[in-house]
């Protein structure tokens, strides 16, 4: 049997496992120990999904079995939290600058800031989705008294006019959208991750 694990070969000495469950069983054990978990499986090169997990689990380990696991720990949650801090920081900076860019012509600086903060929000609840595997963590990142959660149910239909306004070339809401509604929640986050994270 062959394991990898975040594409790198493991050595493993199997004991008394016969199937595919009981190695992960054993695996999942040694990682919680060190604050990580499973988050992905594949079986023989084949991706295995949820539904077809107890059949997967049941298949016995042969010499030609290569299990591949991808595994995130609760120092890369904070790692990322860590680099969404920093983005963060950085672009609630830049955002007001994002209407005289835009009055000015300038919609290609404009642009590149509004997809960065795109690609932000997006690798921000991607790691919050993450978090919710170490509650601890999740459950520290309390956002102007609110949960994650919470905070972005509240925070969609503030993007979700930002981005007809630039569609419809609004640059007075977009500036204005810009300044005082998103540029202070991304502080609000920045501070949220500063309190919460304590390695």
């Amino acid at each position: 049997m062959e394991l990898f694990v975040n594409k790198e070969k493991i050595d493993i000495t199997l004991e008394d496992e016969k199937t595919v469950g009981e190695v992960l069983k054993s695996f999942e054990k040694q990682a919680s120990e060190n604050e990580a978990t499973t988050i992905g499986i594949h079986l023989n090169r084949k991706k295995i999904l949820a539904e077809d997990f107890e059949q997967a689990a049941a298949s016995p380990i042969s010499d030609d079995t290569v299990l591949e696991l991808t595994v995130i720990s609760k120092a890369d949650v904070l790692d990322s939290l860590e680099e969404a801090k920093k983005s963060f920081s950085e672009l609630a900076s830049k955002l007001p600058e994002i209407p005289v860019a835009l009055q000015s012509g300038k919609d290609k600086d404009a642009n590149t800031v509004i997809a960065q903060l795109a690609e932000a929000i997006d690798n921000f609840c991607h790691t919050a989705a993450l978090s919710a595997l170490f509650p601890e963590v999740y459950e520290s990142i309390i956002i102007d008294g609110k949960s994650i959660t919470d905070f972005f149910e509240e925070f969609a239909p503030i993007a979700a006019d930002f981005e007809q306004s630039l569609e419809a070339k609004d640059t007075v809401t977009s500036g204005d959208l810009c300044e005082y509604e998103i540029a202070p929640r991304l502080e609000l986050i920045v501070k949220a991750i500063e309190d919460g994270i304590k390695r």
